[in-house]
């Protein structure tokens, strides 16, 4: 099944770059798709608790979905996963 997740603190390629790279790492997960302009995670799961182990996945790396608070701590975290997605090759 496909879905997409409208995340907050989504600004650039390196904030993409790093979403792309970490929920790569998830199996049984495919089609991943960051659209930096709509700030939407767009993939592809097999079932839904895959579905609900994305968002989690998401807000741990900074990027919380909208229905979430946008705490402080959220924010400094995506800054560290944007700044890692620049650096990383």
């Amino acid at each position: 099944m496909k879905a997409s997740v409208i995340v907050q603190n989504l600004k650039c390629g390196g904030c993409a770059k790093t979403i792309t790279s970490k929920l790569s790492e998830m199996d049984r997960l495919s089609d991943i798709d960051v659209d930096t302009e709509t700030a939407t995670v767009h993939f592809t799961y097999e079932n839904m608790d895959d579905a609900i182990l994305v968002k989690d996945k998401l807000k741990a790396l900074g990027y919380p979905s909208i229905e979430y608070r946008n705490s402080a701590s959220a924010k400094a975290r995506s800054f560290l996963s944007c700044a890692s997605g620049k650096i990383s090759k």
